[in-house]
């Protein structure tokens, strides 16, 4: 699958700048809203940035890190490859607007409901330094600057790819976000 650099940069961009946006509201809830869950086994819209957190530490350095030691070259189209969109694709929601269940790695699941408001302000810093990585990745080959994953380091993506999967991962978990936002906001005070 070939995508135009700059339209897919500037879409990850935009669905960045969405996420930032709703998040931002989730600052208006309280702790109790924040950390609210349907049922046991479900997490809060807190855990779900949490999650997204764990998923930032490894990725953001790992893309900054392979953007900042690739050649400086512009080229126009990226070529996914066969895993990474595979990758990038799982995360998207199937046409009916559903989305294939998986199980998170143990080292990737939050592990408290009782977070804070610093958990929104980690995901928004993160969110901030991705979109200075997709301004930085215009200058560099998406097809042919590789990053690790982060359940395989032998496992290399394309970094277009890479980008994809990160950002259709994050917009995965803020809708279970908002759908826990929709079950709960009967909450009041």
């Amino acid at each position: 699958m070939k995508f135009a650099t700059e339209e897919l940069i500037q879409d990850l961009i935009l669905r960045t700048e969405r996420v930032i946006k709703q998040v931002h509201r989730y600052r208006e809830l309280d702790p109790i809203q924040l950390n609210h869950k349907t049922h046991s086994a479900s997490w809060s819209k807190l855990e779900c940035l949490e999650h997204l957190n764990l998923y930032g530490d490894f990725y953001l350095p790992e893309m900054e890190r392979n953007i900042l030691s690739s050649p400086r070259k512009k080229v126009d189209v990226f070529k996914s490859g066969i895993i990474g969109n595979y990758f990038a694709k799982l995360m998207l929601p199937k046409p009916n607007g559903e989305l294939k269940k998986m199980k998170s790695p143990v080292d990737k699941q939050p592990t408290s409901s009782q977070l804070s408001i610093t958990t929104i302000d980690r995901f928004l810093k993160q969110q901030e330094q991705l979109l200075r990585l997709l301004e930085l990745a215009k200058q560099v080959d998406l097809t042919k600057t590789k990053t690790a994953i982060s359940i395989s380091k032998m496992i290399r993506l394309r970094l277009g790819d890479t980008f994809r999967f990160y950002v259709y991962h994050i917009e995965r978990h803020i809708a279970q976000a908002e759908r826990v936002k929709q079950l709960n906001s009967y909450i009041v005070d």
